[in-house]
């Protein structure tokens, strides 16, 4: 896929978001523009679509966030995860582990690599991709959003007709896609929603919502193998 973002994407993703390159390259060329302006994009370039790096054809549980961290050294392109020597943790991501370990009574991880899901199929996506250092969702509108729901189309087409896909939707711009998984997936499909997990809202329905036991239950009824959520 010939963008101004850096790929090589998994082949599978390559198929899915082919009819993306135009979206794709005017991002791109968007984010190059704010770059030669001043603005310090993040995450780094070679981050920015990793997510797809990942095996299309694996993802069986999607987690879907809403922008990267503003943070610098924060956003590696994987929805609430971070390099596992950042410390102290993005306070959603310390949230998240407080309700792993309320569901299933793991202790939190002391780092936020969550590479371990990844390696079992779980999709970290967030709906906007990049975002303006100090500047929480400064990227929004910017064009990711239309990806990202193709991508999440393309995710829930697979499953109406192949392996099952539970989708865990954090806060209100991923909720949006909630619809978008019922039409595409006929009924194929797990949803699971709640309330973002950051200070602000976790509050108000995210804990409590018992995501990780859940998607397990829904992978159980599909057929196929849970995820074992722990991290070292």
């Amino acid at each position: 896929m010939d963008t101004d973002l850096i790929a090589p994407l998994d082949p599978g993703w390559e198929r899915a978001l082919a009819p993306q390159r135009e979206a794709l390259a005017a991002v791109g060329q968007s984010i190059t523009a704010r770059r030669a302006g001043g603005e310090q994009v993040l995450p780094a370039p070679e981050d920015i679509l990793r997510a797809f790096r990942q095996p299309f054809e694996a993802v069986r549980v999607l987690i879907l966030g809403q922008d990267p961290y503003p943070t610098p050294g924060h956003p590696i392109g994987l929805s609430f995860a971070v390099d596992r020597h950042v410390a102290p943790l993005p306070r959603s991501l310390a949230n998240i582990y407080r309700e792993l370990s309320t569901d299933l009574g793991q202790a939190p991880a002391s780092h936020g690599d969550l590479s371990a899901w990844t390696e079992q199929g779980v999709l970290l996506l967030n709906r906007v991709l990049t975002v303006g250092a100090g500047q929480a969702g400064s990227h929004r509108n910017l064009g990711w959003e239309a990806i990202t729901e193709a991508a999440v189309a393309a995710l829930a087409a697979r499953a109406a007709q192949g392996p099952p896909l539970v989708a865990i939707l954090w806060g209100a711009e991923a909720r949006k896609m909630a619809p978008v998984l019922r039409a595409h997936g006929a009924g194929r499909v797990g949803l699971i929603e709640s309330p973002h997990p950051s200070p602000l809202s976790a509050y108000r329905g995210f804990f409590g919502s018992r995501p990780f036991s859940r998607a397990n239950e829904l992978l159980a009824q599909a057929g196929a193998a849970p995820v074992d959520w722990r991290l070292d």
